[in-house]
């Protein structure tokens, strides 16, 4: 039998969705921990630069977690961190400006926490994710538009969840950098983010 399916890729292809729904049944009885897949994560953000383009950025360093015992993870509590000084816009300069008192104080503040307080469920994959988000030693309600894009049994042969995230904050409500008039940067900070997490038990 095990011969048969691995001469037949679809034989092996449907075993693995079998295991896979019947893990998931399983562990969304009791409580489910999934840690971040940081190979197929991504969290990004946008400014606009005096009005008239816009500059990117994400942070190369982030940790993630989900635990819950929903199947449609509505109970869902998730928390999220990233490393300050990992922050990415593709120039140094700014990188290093950003890092600075200008801005985030990374040698000061060298994390950005966010922990949910609800995972509510719009209408069928649609969520909204609300939560404390913690930047510059400043705490702040934010709320987050979630797409759950599903689970699949990844190359890794994991069961693995994906999710879209989108949103944006306020800097100047987290005291991070000054006058957008000056230094031409908005107030309004977009929020963009895909993300991977993996069953652990």
């Amino acid at each position: 039998m095990f011969e048969l399916h691995q001469r037949n890729p679809k034989m092996k292809k449907l075993l693995f969705a079998i295991i896979g729904a019947t893990l998931f049944s399983a562990t969304v009885v009791g409580q489910t921990s999934y840690t971040l897949d940081k190979y197929h994560s991504r969290v990004n953000f946008s400014a606009t630069h005096f009005g008239i383009s816009h500059v990117e950025g994400n942070f190369k360093i982030i940790d993630a977690t989900l635990v819950s015992k929903k199947a449609d993870l509505t109970d869902a509590v998730i928390t999220f961190k990233a490393d300050v000084n990992s922050i990415n816009t593709e120039v140094e300069y700014r990188d290093k400006d950003l890092k600075s008192a200008n801005y985030f104080d990374a040698a000061k503040y060298p994390e950005l926490t966010f922990k949910s307080t609800s995972f509510r469920k719009v209408a069928g994959k649609n969520y909204l994710l609300s939560g404390n988000m913690t930047i510059h030693g400043v705490t702040k309600p934010v709320v987050l538009r979630v797409i759950f894009n599903g689970t699949a049994i990844t190359a890794m042969k994991k069961l693995t969840a994906g999710f879209t995230l989108s949103g944006f904050i306020n800097r100047v409500d987290f005291g991070v950098g000054g006058d957008p008039l000056t230094s031409g940067v908005s107030n309004k900070i977009d929020l963009t983010a895909n993300v991977e997490f993996t069953i652990t038990k």
